[in-house]
């Protein structure tokens, strides 16, 4: 079976690789933070999500040999890590996981309200560019308006110099010439 070396939370571990999946061996996890990891793999077993993602699989051991190891994938590791009580591990270890603990909550903080927050820039955006384009609207029928009323005044003041030109014939008679 192919493996990968991997680090989790600092511990370099031997991944072994089952098809397209990365596996995680929790034995020596559990060694590094000096956790059970009797206990912890039986509460692998027993939550609902992470229980259907165990499997027993054969990974090189921190001895070097090859050993049948619980392991779960790769992908859910960061979440059972997040689940560890930092005041079951060994006390060198309690600073290192509530600063993932820590760091865990940040990222799901800012994943979940980053959207939020998005979604309410987004929305600022798109109610600015509205009243944009409502102003530019109010603009365009004013200028449309005062065109037409220009227009207007210039065919009235051509209207009214046609008028104004002096007849070239008036009562019938000639004005050029007095006829």
């Amino acid at each position: 079976m192919k493996t990968e070396i991997v680090k989790v939370n600092g511990i370099t571990i031997e991944c072994p690789i089952e098809g397209e999946q990365n596996y995680v061996a929790i034995k020596p996890i559990c060694e590094a933070l000096g956790i059970d990891h009797s206990a912890q793999i039986r509460d692998l077993k027993e939550d609902e999500i992470l229980g259907s993602t165990v499997v027993s699989m054969t990974t090189v051991a921190g001895d070097g040999k090859q050993r049948d190891m619980v392991c779960i994938p790769l992908k859910f590791v960061f979440g059972w890590l997040f689940s560890i009580n930092e005041n079951r591990v060994k006390p060198e270890a309690k600073e290192h996981v509530l600063k993932y603990k820590l760091e865990c909550y940040n990222v799901l903080f800012n994943h979940f309200f980053g959207n939020i927050k998005r979604q309410i820039e987004t929305n600022e955006m798109e109610i600015k560019l509205l009243e944009e384009i409502n102003e530019l609207n109010e603009l365009k029928n004013k200028t449309a308006s005062d065109l037409r009323d220009k227009k207007a005044k210039l065919d009235k003041i051509r209207e009214e110099r046609l008028k104004n030109e002096p007849n070239l014939f008036d009562n019938q008679k000639c004005l050029l010439y007095n006829l």
